[in-house]
């Protein structure tokens, strides 16, 4: 959902040993010996996605290489729920890349709104200030160029060159590797970070064709996200239940530590959060007094403030008012 991907990839659940152990016996070789051929998996999964995917903006034709970029951005550890309409406000406004760069990097932070982790916004308008000044405006096709912009990991590159461009590339999302790791290893979570060993899997279970391959990388990524779920999944609606190994070995507990959901009440971030909030709703810049009012502990106040300064959210004016980053 990754640069930005390492720190700003969808929540996964903590994983065992024994789930490395499983994926490094599955996918210990660049060609796995898998449980289920490749093709038994992709014409189901493929099937069901005609029938099933949602009509969401970012997949429709005239979204563009952009629009794709833009979404995949926002999804990281956000649910398409809260994404749509700043989706939407946000190609209103910034049709283009260059029309982004053109504009300060604050304007980034007051549009992302309360999708959280605004890092990601000042990252966004850094990789559309690079497109148009290193490819003409346009977002690269070339995995290897969309790399080297900023704020861009190995899953965005991957997820934009697929959708966008329908090239064969794994695109490995939270969702997509609990699929894998469920149907083809056995495991009910995959490992706590992505492996090179599900980087071998994803690959040996890539259909060979480039339309097919890109197809399949939605696909299985909607399949994870309303059927194969974290937690309540549909066995009975999944396209390849009789298929997967961690069904059909009874669906073995996760013996690992406990998943915990990630806490924010109280916490810095919900500081940060408010901060900002405060931020984005004035066109001038705000005086130290009023920043003051959001939180009561002063110590953790202070620390979430600084915290926004040093990751160039929140810029600090000489005579103690702060406002959004201009340049």
């Amino acid at each position: 959902m990754t640069s930005i991907d390492a720190p700003l990839t969808p929540e996964s659940p903590e994983a065992p040993e024994a789930a490395a152990r499983a994926f490094e016996a599955a996918a210990a070789f660049e060609d796995p010996a898998l449980p289920t051929p490749p093709a038994e998996l992709h014409g189901p999964v493929l099937a069901w996605f005609d029938r099933h995917a949602r009509d969401l903006p970012w997949r429709r034709p005239e979204a563009g290489a952009w629009g794709v970029m833009v979404s995949e951005f926002m999804l990281q550890q956000t649910p398409v729920v809260r994404v749509l309409p700043v989706y939407e406000q946000w190609l209103a406004r910034w049709p283009r890349p260059a029309d982004l760069a053109a504009d300060a990097p604050g304007e980034a932070v007051r549009a992302w709104g309360r999708l959280g982790y605004p890092r990601r916004a000042l990252r966004l308008h850094a990789a559309a200030v690079a497109i148009k000044e290193r490819h003409g405006g346009e977002v690269p096709s070339d995995h290897g160029q969309l790399l080297s912009l900023p704020g861009i990991g190995e899953y965005t590159a991957a997820a934009v060159a697929s959708f966008a461009y329908g090239q064969r590339h794994a695109v490995l999302d939270t969702n997509v590797r609990r699929v894998f790791a469920r149907a083809a290893t056995g495991v009910q979570y995959p490992p706590n970070a992505t492996t090179a060993a599900e980087r071998r899997l994803a690959r040996a279970l890539l259909p060979a064709d480039e339309t097919t391959a890109s197809r399949w990388a939605a696909a299985s990524m909607e399949l994870g996200a309303l059927v194969c779920t974290a937690k309540n999944e549909d066995c009975g609606r999944c396209p390849i239940s009789g298929q997967c190994a961690w069904r059909l070995s009874g669906k073995p507990a996760h013996d690992g530590p406990p998943r915990r959901g990630q806490t924010y009440a109280g916490t810095d971030r919900q500081v940060r959060g408010r901060l900002l909030a405060v931020l984005r709703e004035s066109k001038d810049p705000v005086a130290q007094a009023v920043l003051d009012t959001v939180w009561d502990e002063p110590v953790q106040r202070a620390r979430a403030l600084d915290g926004l300064v040093a990751d160039g959210l929140v810029e600090p004016l000489d005579d103690g008012y702060y406002r959004l980053p201009v340049a």
